[in-house]
Parts: structure tokens; sequence; C-alpha cells
């Protein structure tokens, strides 16, 4: 359906399709009058921004949420589900964006959780067929085209191999209704092609997939339509050929937006804050050395595995040290936990938010000064609830974070505004140096924006920043240099404004000589 802000038209290839849904939760209206349906073997993306109602919508069909008005028609019929057993029964499976998995528990365990296959009772219980475990699990794995052992424990994987894991679970289920909750977020360039195969041969067997991603580029390749949400409510509905990306961002922001990265108003300075030599961990990474200089942001390349988020995790106290030396205004850091790291002055942003840098359950006043309670208590100890009110809110209005009130839990609020409490977070406890692992992952272009700019303000105010990214488009249009990791080493540090992709692939690849 072409152009602009008709609802989708009614017919029998639909599978599944809501209409005039609306959903509300005390203080806030998530979504209003939304129209959407899918067809069987299409793949229909959902965009909009972070807060604009897709995982909302998400979660109504999948049975997590009630909707307050509207219907649900699934193959003709009305439903509402009232649990996602019952939405997966139905055959509708969801992977989501946050992983979601029992780190104890085995890849097959996961893969079948509580539908493990049983070979009899004994003692009031069952017995799992642990064979028949392993070989389910392993043909999951083999349709993905991923070399996982299913037998291995899943807090050893990565954060993609974790992503893998997801879906193959959802694959289990065999599911006429698969939505994808930005699936390729955690993954390789390599791993994202089979998954765009997988999701070929879906669609060819008649499976409807709902894709949701802000990788607005990628959906070219597979995506048939496209349904753009504003705000909690529908905006239009488009055949994805018959579109563009320009115009989806239009829709989504509701005004053009033409810059990708602002102009840069920071300017680095000839004073090194932080330097790092010769930082060694056996097998993850060796002989790392590199300066940071006030009002500089410096970019951390390479591929997945390279040892980019290590060295931080090392230098921010959360990994052990083997070797080298870390100063910060030429002192000699001696950084055993994160606790020695920030009361140095220096932060680490997590790539894994919600799991390594918010109290997710907590609210938002409690995880802004979460890093810093001795500037928000008296000198008894204890919180004085006033100043702890009135600074979560000061940097509510200076980072401009959605949110209906401070006393919001986190887990409630978009990613993108989950990411700038964290951010927040360290501002409140005036950190020198800023580690951002993965900064923008999974959040939509206007948000990505805001984060962009934040971080060119601490750099004007002379806070040294280190990006870490996967997306080269994000290195060259933010960072001043860019130090280049392949197989735990630093293989070259290239000026920006003087180098490009090409370039910086050839150093993440081993093509080029390690910097002396």
């Amino acid at each position: 359906m072409a152009g602009g802000h008709a609802v989708p038209a009614s017919g029998s290839e639909a599978l599944l399709r809501l209409d005039s849904i609306s959903k509300e939760f005390p203080g806030v209206r998530a979504l209003s009058n939304v129209h959407f349906d899918l067809r069987r073997g299409e793949v229909h993306a959902v965009c909009g921004e972070n807060g604009a109602g897709k995982s909302t919508l998400m979660r109504i069909i999948s049975g997590v949420y009630q909707p307050s008005a509207g219907t649900i028609l699934y193959k003709g019929e009305k439903r509402q589900f009232a649990s996602t057993r019952e939405s997966e029964a139905a055959g509708i499976a969801i992977i989501h964006q946050e992983l979601n998995l029992v780190p104890h528990l085995s890849v097959a365990e996961n893969i079948y959780l509580a539908r493990e296959p049983r070979r009899g009772f004994i003692g009031g219980g069952f017995l799992v067929d642990r064979k028949k475990l392993r070989a389910d699990a392993r043909r999951c794995l083999d349709r993905l085209g991923v070399e996982i052992d299913p037998d291995a424990p899943v807090r050893g994987l990565s954060v993609a191999q974790c992503q893998m894991v997801e879906i193959a679970k959802a694959l289990s289920l065999d599911a006429q209704v698969l939505i994808m909750d930005e699936p390729t977020s955690s993954l390789t360039e390599q791993e994202t092609r089979l998954l765009f195969k997988v999701i070929r041969d879906l669609k060819a067997s008649g499976v409807g997939i709902v894709y949701i991603s802000h990788r607005l580029d990628e959906m070219a390749e597979i995506v048939d339509r496209v349904t753009v949400l504003r705000d909690g409510r529908y905006i239009s509905t488009d055949d994805f050929p018959a579109t563009s990306i320009d115009a989806i961002v239009s829709r989504m922001v509701g005004r053009s937006l033409e810059e990708k990265f602002p102009d840069r108003t920071s300017v680095p300075g000839d004073e090194i804050i932080l330097s790092a030599e010769g930082l060694t961990r056996a097998g993850v990474f060796r002989d790392v050395s590199f300066t940071l200089r006030r009002g500089e942001i410096l970019g951390f390349a390479g591929l997945m595995g390279a040892g980019r988020t290590e060295v931080a995790r090392a230098i921010f106290g959360a990994e052990p040290l083997d070797a080298g030396v870390v100063t910060l205004h030429g002192k000699t850091l001696s950084i055993t936990s994160p606790r020695d790291a920030i009361a140095a002055g220096i932060a680490y942003l997590s790539e894994d938010r919600k799991a390594q840098g918010l109290a997710i359950k907590m609210p938002v006043d409690a995880n802004m000064t979460l890093a810093n309670m001795e500037a928000v208590s008296n000198r008894f100890g204890l919180i004085d609830f006033s100043r702890h009110a009135r600074a979560a809110k000061d940097y509510v209005d200076l980072l401009n974070i959605r949110t209906p009130s401070i006393r919001q839990p986190v887990r409630l609020l978009s990613g993108g505004n989950q990411q700038k409490i964290i951010i927040g977070k360290w501002l409140f406890r005036k950190s020198k140096v800023l580690f951002f692992d993965e900064p923008t992952r999974g959040i939509d272009v206007g948000a990505k924006l805001a984060i962009y700019r934040i971080m060119d303000e601490l750099a004007a105010n002379g806070v040294g920043v280190v990006l870490i990214s996967s997306e080269l488009p994000e290195i060259l249009g933010m960072t001043d240099r860019v130090a280049v990791f392949h197989q735990g080493r630093i293989t070259g540090v290239l000026e920006t404004r003087k180098t490009g992709q090409e370039e910086i692939m050839r150093y993440a690849s081993g093509y080029a000589r390690p910097a002396e």
C-alpha cells in the first residue's frame, strides 16, 4: 500500500490483523488507535523511534499485555492471548531484543525450556530424553548454520552466540508468526547474512515475520512492507520498494532528518588525560597501548572478539590485568575493581545496558544517583530525599529523558531513554573519562543523534571519550582518532579525517602491519 497515512486494507491473505489497538498504563497512553496486518510469507517491518510503541504492540500480539481497546484477528478469528504460553501454542513466537536465556543451563536446555522431550516418569516427575534434546537442538542450530555446541552452558557464550540461541529457540516452536525485535543488533555481518537466509527460507514456507530494527539500510534485502509508528500512533504502511529510507525516517521523527551526525564542536587539546601502556591479559589481549587527550573522542574499532570491550572493562576494573600500566592525568592508577576506577574518575557504559548498566527494577531517580550516593546523603550517611529528587530531575531535564516521573521504573522506558539515564549517572559522578561501549545499539535514529550530541558536548567540556562501536560510519562520523584492534592487539591508530572504512577494515582484518 503505497504512500501516506491510509489504514491497511483488509484481505483474506491477512494471517494476523490488529484494528484500532490502544494501550494505557498509569499516567501513560502507550498506543492509540494503531492498525497493523501481517500476511503469510511476508516480512513486515515496524519502524519508529524508541517510545513509539513498537515493543508495546509486539507484547500485545504475544500475550504479555492485554489491549485497552481494539481487536486482534488471527487466522480470521478474533483472539486475545492471555499469556506468552497461549500465543506460542497458537503459533506466535517472539525473539526479544534483550536476551532471555538462563545462563547456567545448556544451549539445548534453553532452546527447549519447559518443552523438553520426555522418556518416562519417576517419583512424580519426568525424565528428560537427553539424546533427543541434543539432536533436536542441533537441528535448530544447523538450520541457522552456526557452530554452537548444544551441551555448552549459555553463560560461556558471546552476546552474538546468545542471540543465535534465541533465534533457534523461536524456530523450534515451528511458529507461523515470528516476531523479530532487533535480531541483528549483536550479530556480525556474516551471522546477519546467515539470518537473512533463514528468513528467506521461512518466508518461502509461508511464515509471516514481523521485523523490528533500527538498521534501516538492511531492510531493503528482506522487507516486503513497512509500517511506521510515532508517539504511540499509526502513521503509514507502504510496500517497501515504493518508499525510501529518507521517507521512513521523516515519518518516524515527524521532521526531515538530514544529518546522521552532529557538527563537532569539540577540539582535542594536547594534554593527555589517560594513558595505557602494555596492557595484557593472557589469551584475551596483549601489549595494548594508547593515549586519550583532553576533549578527544577516540574510537575503538575492530571485528567481534578483537578485544575492544575487554580492554575497556580491564581499565574499568571489571576484568583482571596480567600486565600493563594505566595513568590518569600523569598519575599511575592501581585499579582492582570498578569501585577504584569510579573513584579515580573513569566511567564505563556497558554494551549490555540492562544487565550491567542499570538496576532495571528500580526507578529513574535511584539509577541516576547510584554511582554518587554520597552526594545525596547527609552527614549521617542517610539519603537526603529532597537532594536526591532534585539531582535526578536536573539530569532528566538536561538530557531530555522522556519519563512520566522520576519514580518510573527504568524497565518501562525506551532503550534510548535508558541509555541517557546511564549517561546521566556518570555525569552526576563528574567522570573525567567515559568509555561508551556500543552506545547506540538498539536505539532509533533520533535517539542516536541525541547520544552523539551528548558525547560531543562532553568532549567540548574537556572530558575524554572512548567510543567502542561495530558500526564504521559511527566511528568515522564521531571520532578524532581510531585505534583499530585485531586479535587482541592494536594494529593501528589512525586520524579519522585521513582514513576511511577500507583502511580501517585492512587493519581490523590483520592485513596492515601492527603499530610500532
